[in-house]
């Protein structure tokens, strides 16, 4: 039996998520957030603590039963929002280098923390028709892939129950009212890192007194991208972007260091074993062919692949299907976007499922134009009938397990 959601439940919601939309704070550093999660949860009855620095969790124990886990992520983005919404975000904060930034929740977290409060309320609301417990993990720094690893060296699994299997999902750029989950791997391994190349500055005027660190710099990134081109089989999906650069103060001098970031995705393991190889072997050999030093490549972040159990998925989609109607859940092949969901399942050895619930409405996904995607400035998932799938997808795929009708 599927559950409608009651219009005062929904009134609240909708002004929590105004709220939080309004409100974001970088990885790391959700405090406010985490102090409101708090409070809501422990106003509906739940044990709370805090784990991994801003990281929220919240149990519900109600009987004997299953445990069940449901992960909401909670990290905004260094953006600046330009979504035109009466409650867009006008939020500041500072980067771990002290760098001042704006501030959006431009991959869709508020609609996470509000989806999860949604379903914790209507299982608090009604104990007599399940039996178990709930664990709902509010994980701070998703963004940067710092916060489910820190929330598992904290003691997550030695201080909460621990569950049978981990739920999550993600808002993204699909219609509004349906869902998408992918059997298996479904979202890539991501590795980050800055590259500082080091040459011999001098005058504009004088090229041949120097190592032009800028050119070198050029070199390696265009030389880069034949590593998937030409080393990475077509039937194997990667992808290396290279989206920040940086060099030189003024244009006619030639500087002594260039640096750039480099991101990696795929999902496969020897791939990835592989490229993680070329690639330290292409920055070394560039350098050397322009006399420089070897550069300096530092580690930024690290994603595990995401996958999906066949077995535990199977049975999420038949639930999901069954409450919003076949058409409206879809099976979907992985994307190269990345998580560390993963690593909040795998760290106890239990199986975790992770989908994507559509924010966008049909006149502009129907419109045959650019549709915003998460990490836009313009990304803005209309509220209903976002909310209220986030909210049902995770209350059915729980009950599902704790239900004392299933």
């Amino acid at each position: 039996m599927t559950v409608d959601l009651p219009d005062d439940l929904l009134s609240s919601l909708h002004d929590l998520y105004t709220h939080l939309h309004a409100h974001p704070e970088l990885s790391m550093q959700e405090q406010e957030t985490a102090v409101l999660i708090e409070e809501r949860m422990r106003g509906l009855g739940y044990d709370v603590f805090r784990c991994g620095g801003t990281g929220v969790v919240a149990t519900l124990a109600n009987g004997d039963g299953p445990v069940v886990g449901f992960r909401a992520d909670t990290d905004g983005l260094p953006v600046a929002e330009d979504t035109g919404l009466e409650y867009s975000s006008t939020a500041r904060g500072t980067l771990p280098d002290g760098t001042d930034v704006p501030v959006m929740h431009a991959c869709g977290h508020d609609t996470h923390i509000t989806a999860a409060i949604g379903a914790a309320t209507l299982l608090a609301e009604r104990r007599d028709a399940w039996a178990g417990t709930v664990v709902f993990l509010f994980q701070p720094g998703e963004e940067t892939a710092a916060g489910a690893a820190a929330m598992v060296a904290d003691g997550l699994w030695d201080r909460a129950p621990r569950p049978e299997v981990v739920y999550g999902q993600h808002v993204w750029p699909g219609l509004t009212g349906t869902i998408d989950i992918t059997t298996g791997p479904a979202m890539s391994f991501s590795d980050s890192f800055l590259v500082t190349v080091r040459g011999r500055g001098g005058h504009g005027s004088r090229p041949e007194d120097t190592i032009d660190p800028v050119l070198l710099a050029c070199h390696m990134v265009v030389r880069l991208q034949s590593l998937i081109s030409r080393e990475v089989p077509p039937q194997q999906a990667a992808v290396i972007t290279v989206a920040t650069f940086h060099a030189g103060l003024k244009e006619n001098i030639i500087p002594a260091s260039a640096q750039f970031t480099i991101n990696m995705r795929n999902l496969d393991a020897d791939v990835r074993d592989k490229l993680l190889r070329r690639l330290r072997e292409v920055l070394d050999a560039e350098a050397a062919g322009s006399g420089a030093p070897a550069p300096d490549v530092a580690d930024l972040s690290s994603f595990p692949r995401l996958v999906n159990d066949p077995d535990e998925t199977g049975r999420v989609v038949g639930v999901l299907r069954g409450v919003l109607g076949k058409d409206a859940v879809r099976e979907a092949p992985a994307v190269l976007g990345s998580e560390d969901f993963g690593a909040l399942p795998d760290a106890i050895g239990v199986p975790g499922v992770y989908w994507f619930f559509g924010g966008m409405p049909a006149e502009l996904v129907d419109s045959g134009e650019p549709v915003p995607t998460n990490h836009s400035p313009h990304f803005a998932p209309v509220m209903e009938p976002t909310l209220s799938t986030g909210v049902r997808a995770a209350y059915e795929a729980i009950m599902a397990r704790v239900g004392t009708g299933s």
